[in-house]
């Protein structure tokens, strides 16, 4: 789960982390007044920046600077309901413009392949670290934190004095290891700061300090450890979410959107994938992933019939069901059910074996525009020869 870049610095703040303090707005108005109590405090400048959950704000012209407070409120005129990699934006961050020495990238991120948290570092911040990776993969270090123990003292220092931030060693030891803590206290798959930036802060008496300050934040949750994290499911953007995602976990069905005109409904995630894999083994696209369930019920595989024809690119639906805990009957009522009340009607493909297979073959008989399969091969082969024939 992605969260917006001001729930992702509330999570950094929270272990500590050196993060300048923002609101966000939703309208002209509320980015004025946040620019307002930002100028009060003794900010030079603010930020306001859209948040989207996508990359490259800055090239679209998501994030500006403003002197005053008017131009504050303009500012955010502009970005609010600006279109960003076709999301649409409907909130500002604003926080005071800092004066900025030098950027980095810091990152941690799980390596699933080496079992430990991957931390990565690079003196090039500001941009994507893919560039960076592209362009120059010698500037990024990285180092692999304590299976136990988590980053130690000594690989901090090791990475800070490979970023070139010798003089600022022990902030840096404590933000890397603060990073370390936000994972794991969240079950983050991914916690970055792009920039993290030694920034210049002149004081009341004139004199000038420098330190490094979180700047910008990242963070990706793991959804199957949210569970645990009940106040975090809070943290979940519905406006950038599909619909169909949303209703979709609503209804405890696991559905991934894809790019082709199959339509797949499955039972059980390893059959899921078997499918997919024999449908473009065949010369077909899966349109999605969707696992129903080991249990579902006749309304469950109606909803799921739903979501697949949200998808109008979706030419043909391959429905493959293994009873076991699930009643290959139930299944068949479902379809049968969901066939009733489609507005768009697309051939449908059916292999049901298992648990009273033999009444679902007796449910779905006769029903128009359902072919059964006597194999899973079979099905394969209709699916992809009648998605052909509708393209």
């Amino acid at each position: 789960m992605k969260i917006q870049e001001a729930d992702a610095k509330s999570l950094l703040a929270a272990q500590g982390l050196p993060v300048p303090p923002w609101t966000v707005a939703r309208d002209p108005a509320a980015a004025r007044r946040a620019a307002e109590r930002l100028f009060a405090e003794g900010a030079d400048a603010v930020v306001i920046k859209a948040q989207v959950l996508v990359g490259g704000r800055g090239k679209a012209g998501g994030v500006k600077l403003a002197k005053d407070a008017a131009e504050a409120e303009a500012v955010a005129s502009r970005i609010l309901g600006m279109d960003i990699k076709g999301i649409t934006v409907v909130k500002v961050l604003v926080a005071p413009a800092a004066d900025i020495v030098k950027e980095f990238y810091l990152a941690c991120v799980l390596d699933r392949a080496a079992r430990r948290v991957l931390f990565m570092g690079s003196a090039e911040g500001g941009v994507e670290i893919e560039q960076v990776a592209h362009s120059d993969p010698d500037a990024i270090r990285t180092i692999h934190a304590h299976p136990h123990l988590g980053l130690l003292d000594f690989q901090a220092r090791w990475l800070g004095f490979e970023l070139g931030l010798g003089a600022h060693l022990k902030e840096f030891v404590a933000i890397a290891k603060g990073l370390y803590a936000t994972m794991i206290a969240n079950d983050a798959d991914l916690v970055e700061i792009n920039p993290l930036a030694i920034v210049r802060e002149r004081a009341a008496d004139g004199t000038v300090s420098e330190h490094l300050q979180c700047l910008d934040a990242k963070v990706t949750l793991d959804d199957s450890a949210l569970d645990r994290h009940p106040g975090l499911e809070a943290l979940r953007d519905l406006d950038e979410e599909d619909p169909v995602d949303v209703q979709a976990r609503h209804e405890g069905l696991s559905f991934i959107r894809l790019e082709g005109d199959i339509g797949c409904m499955v039972n059980g995630a390893g059959l899921a994938m078997t499918t997919m894999d024999l449908v473009k083994r065949a010369g077909g696209q899966p349109a999605n992933f969707l696992d129903i369930g080991g249990g579902a019920k006749s309304d469950k595989v109606a909803v799921a019939m739903g979501l697949i024809l949200s998808d109008p690119s979706v030419k043909a639906i391959l429905v493959n069901i293994f009873g076991g805990i699930a009643r290959g009957d139930e299944v068949a009522r479902g379809l049968v059910e969901a066939r009733a009340e489609q507005k768009r009607v697309v051939p449908l493909v059916v292999r049901i074996v298992g648990t009273n297979a033999d009444l679902a073959a007796e449910v779905l008989r006769g029903v128009p525009g359902i072919e059964a399969a006597s194999s899973l091969d079979d099905a394969v082969e209709k699916a992809v020869a009648a998605a052909k024939a509708a393209a």
